[in-house]
This record gives structure tokens, C-alpha cells and sequence, in this order.
């Protein structure tokens, strides 16, 4: 019989400022929590590139950019919305896995299915 995950605390909301974005580990996966004017969503933090971490890259909006080769994904989606570059060439990348995210009083908590 499967175990299914439920719901972890992993921050409370004064750790995560607005238009920020932090990691945190859920089933020992990490996971990148972006905050999102006021909003939160959670995708996994390697790139599916070549497994950057996002967490290092910069947020814009709700984009975050790879600081390794630049892909792009929307955080509150998961989808890539722009490819990887090494010198002239681009790569295409894979979707972010995308998870749950729940908040219950000052409490984030995130679901990896």
C-alpha cells in the first residue's frame, strides 16, 4: 500500500517576503517556495536543464531564470517559459514538477504527491 503524502510544514510566512523565494527539502526533495505578491507556489528547484539550482537564480515577477545556463519557468505554473543557452545554442528544457501549497495562519505547508 502506497503512502501518501501530506501536506509539511515547511516555513512560516515572515521567512518569505513578497516577489522572494527561498528552498526548503519536503520528503527529501527541495523544493523552490517563491512568494508571489502576496501568493505562494512551489516547484522542484533543479532545472531540468542540467539540475541548476533555481534557488540561486533571480525571480522576476513570477519567472525565475537558471543561474546556470538562463532557463526560465514560472513558478506559479511550473512551465518553461524559456530554453537554456550555452554560447549560441539552445536547449530545450522540461516542465518543473509542480506541488501544493497550503497556508494556515502564518504556516506554509507544501504536498509532494
Amino acid at each position: 500500500k502506497e503512502k501518501r503524502m501530506e501536506f509539511i510544514r515547511v516555513a512560516d510566512k515572515a521567512e518569505l517576503p513578497e516577489n522572494k523565494m527561498i528552498v526548503v527539502v519536503v520528503g527529501g526533495k527541495e523544493v523552490l517556495l517563491a512568494n508571489i505578491e502576496g501568493s505562494y507556489y512551489a516547484i522542484a528547484n533543479k532545472c531540468t536543464h542540467l539540475g541548476g539550482s533555481l534557488s540561486k537564480g533571480s525571480l522576476d515577477g513570477s519567472v525565475v531564470t537558471c543561474p546556470k545556463h538562463g532557463a526560465q519557468f514560472d513558478v506559479k505554473t511550473g512551465k518553461a517559459v524559456a530554453n537554456a543557452k550555452i554560447g549560441f545554442i539552445k536547449m530545450n528544457v522540461k516542465d518543473e514538477e509542480r506541488y501544493m501549497v497550503k497556508v494556515e495562519g502564518t504556516d506554509i505547508f507544501v504536498k509532494i504527491s
